[in-house]
């Protein structure tokens, strides 16, 4: 039992609860540093191999059926921990600001709600599947997310990275609420059920 909680796959998952105090520190560094570059492109790095673990703690758990039920409970834990930190550290240091900001809001909530609502539904031995579409959603929330992450030091290499970053950051919310909603319309069928 204690070989599985460290088997490759948990490791790469606890790696990323991990990020999420390395991701802080940068910023609070960045307020102490002449240049904020440096603070900048190492959060950045740290959340881009984080979101790289994302995918390949589940490939590589279902490959090497190395499937664990801490493996199960940590991962959505771990990914909405590293995407929550970040959200509002970009939002304190204005990175997100104005309208922006209810584009991470819509994120945070859905993530809430739906981890409320799949938690309700596994006591009832209910699964809610992934839809291709949520996986899309994840995929341009973590690209914008990096984006953002560099930030003000990525506008002077790619120009524009902000901008690009706050689109993106859009396009996810929108996503985040037709999935969140999708969820809710699959799960309402098991309540109104579970009712009657």
């Amino acid at each position: 039992m204690a070989s599985r909680a460290y088997n490759i796959p948990n490791l790469l998952t606890y790696a990323r609860i991990l990020a999420v105090p390395l991701i802080v520190g940068c910023f609070f560094i960045e307020g102490r540093l002449e240049s904020s570059d440096f603070a900048r492109w190492t959060s950045f790095w740290i959340f881009a191999v984080a979101s790289i673990t994302d995918y390949l703690d589940g490939y590589l758990a279902r490959i090497w059926n190395q499937t664990s039920n801490i493996g199960r409970m940590l991962d959505p834990i771990a990914d909405k921990l590293l995407v929550a930190a970040v959200l509002l550290l970009l939002a304190a240091d204005q990175t997100i600001a104005d309208w922006s900001v209810w584009a991470g809001i819509t994120i945070l909530c859905r993530e809430i709600l739906v981890s409320g609502l799949r938690e309700y539904l596994a006591g009832l031995k209910v699964s809610v599947p992934v839809t291709r579409i949520a996986k899309w959603k994840t995929t341009i929330q973590m690209v914008a997310i990096a984006f953002l992450l560099a930030g003000p030091a990525g506008d002077k290499v790619l120009p524009h990275t902000t901008d690009i970053g706050i689109a993106l950051l859009w396009i996810a919310a929108i996503l985040t609420f037709y999935t969140g909603y999708d969820y809710f319309r699959a799960g309402l069928k098991h309540l109104v059920d579970d009712e009657s």
